[in-house]
């Protein structure tokens, strides 16, 4: 009895030492996937959502839930445009995620470069401020785990719990 008991922990335990499949470094990624948390200040209002991001160079798909699990919005960019569809079936479309944002918010969110910054490559994208807060390791090429953008009063914290299908 005890045998095989043992067996399975030195399997386990063996599993546990195994590499990670590389991943490429964040200037040769052309698409992913993450899920976290997303937190907005503006003044005194805060909003705290779930958000699970899809991207790759044509397309990206963004849901947007309360930390119960809720659909809040889901948002779309393909080469149609940008759309947003709200919980209550509102919807609201534009050429670009940058215009969209800006029809819906008053202000533009720097969206258009959203892939490079995400992945902590920040560039020019003023009049935003973004900084890469923590990566998943101290490897030169890790990909973040904490991202703050702010501008103005508006401070936007992204928490990203897991990265998936990095290519």
């Amino acid at each position: 009895m005890i045998r095989p008991l043992l067996l399975c922990l030195l399997l386990i335990a063996g599993c546990a030492t195994l590499p990670l499949p590389p991943r490429p470094a964040t200037a040769s990624i052309v698409a992913f996937a993450f899920n976290g948390r997303l937190a907005v200040r503006q003044g005194d209002t805060r909003h705290h959502v779930r958000i699970d991001w899809r991207h790759d160079a044509t397309h990206d798909e963004i849901l947007l839930t309360t930390p119960l699990g809720q659909g809040v919005a889901e948002i779309t960019r393909d080469a149609g445009g940008a759309r947003l569809l709200l919980a209550d079936q509102r919807e609201f479309t534009a050429t670009d995620a940058g215009t969209l944002a800006e029809q819906v918010f008053g202000f533009r969110l720097p969206l258009d470069q959203a892939a490079r910054w995400l992945l902590g490559e920040p560039g020019d994208i003023a009049p935003w401020r973004a900084t890469v807060i923590e990566r998943e390791s101290q490897a030169p090429d890790a990909l973040p785990s904490v991202i703050e953008l702010e501008r103005d009063d508006i401070h936007v914290r992204l928490k990203i719990d897991e990265w998936s299908e990095v290519r």
